[in-house]
Formats: structure tokens, sequence, C-alpha cells
């Protein structure tokens, strides 16, 4: 148990760090990128919900491959949340 322990620690920092990143930019965003910007937030509260969920919940007999899955669909889902903020700071 202590390794989904500290693989929840793990996801809520990247969580909580892209959260903050979110607020961040949007004091500093122009008008029109705020509404953008509320919606990545969302999305990475989201993100490190189901995340959460999923780490509680693991899925029994293959669990090699769940926690691979795992790994994949939480980096896809960061580097997408970065990729747009990058574009909306330009």
């Amino acid at each position: 148990m202590a390794s989904r322990r500290n693989l929840k620690k793990n996801v809520n920092y990247i969580s909580d760090l892209i959260a903050g990143l979110c607020i961040v930019e949007s004091m500093n965003a122009k008008d029109e990128n705020r509404e953008e910007l509320s919606k990545l937030f969302l999305q990475a509260v989201n993100l490190r919900q189901d995340i959460i969920s999923r780490i509680s919940h693991t899925e029994p007999g293959n669990v090699k491959g769940f926690y691979k899955k795992l790994k994949e669909d939480f980096n896809n889902g960061t580097q997408t949340i970065f990729k747009k903020l990058e574009e909306l700071g330009k």
C-alpha cells in the first residue's frame, strides 16, 4: 500500500503544480485568454480526480499493464495541458 500512497502523493503534487501554473497565468493573461485558462484548470483537476480514483481501484490480474496505461494517460494529459498553457502564454 505504501507505493500506492506515494503514487497518489506524486500525482497530487504534479496536479497542484499544474493548477498553480494555470492560476498564475490567468492573473497575467488578457481577458479573452482567461476563459481558456479556467478550462485548463478544470481539466487539470479532473485529470487528478480520474487518476487518483483509478489508483484506488486497481484492476486485478493485469496490474503491470494497468499501471503502464495509467502512467501513459497521466503523462499524455499533463503534456496536453502544458502545451495549451504554452500556446496561451505566447
